[in-house]
């Protein structure tokens, strides 16, 4: 193996948002997770609401955007009228322009 390339071997204290500690091999002496084996509804078998950062929230508004979304030819539609009625709001001629103003 070549000198000076490996990342120096720590044995490594991760602690748990629950408050387990354990000892693993890593290239960092500490690390904070939120879910270990202790407390993961997988090996605890029970049924535990796991949300990091409120990620079912974002997804729930995602989805509701979605919902709310119009198709492309409903867009051009309303694009459509929108011009048709500013034309129609113009003056039509330059004396009409210079009433307004």
């Amino acid at each position: 193996m070549k000198a000076k390339i490996h990342p120096k071997w720590f044995e490594t204290k991760v602690t748990c948002a629950c408050g387990n500690t354990f000892t693993v091999g890593g290239t960092v002496p500490e690390i904070r997770v939120e879910v270990c084996s202790v407390c993961h509804p997988f090996y605890t078998g029970q049924m535990k609401f796991v949300d990091t950062a409120g990620r079912v929230d974002a997804f729930k508004e995602r989805m509701k955007k979605a919902e709310k979304k119009v198709s492309k030819t409903d867009k051009r539609k309303l694009k459509r009228e929108k011009k048709m009625k500013e034309e129609q709001a113009r003056p039509e001629s330059l004396a009409a322009l210079r009433k307004q103003a």
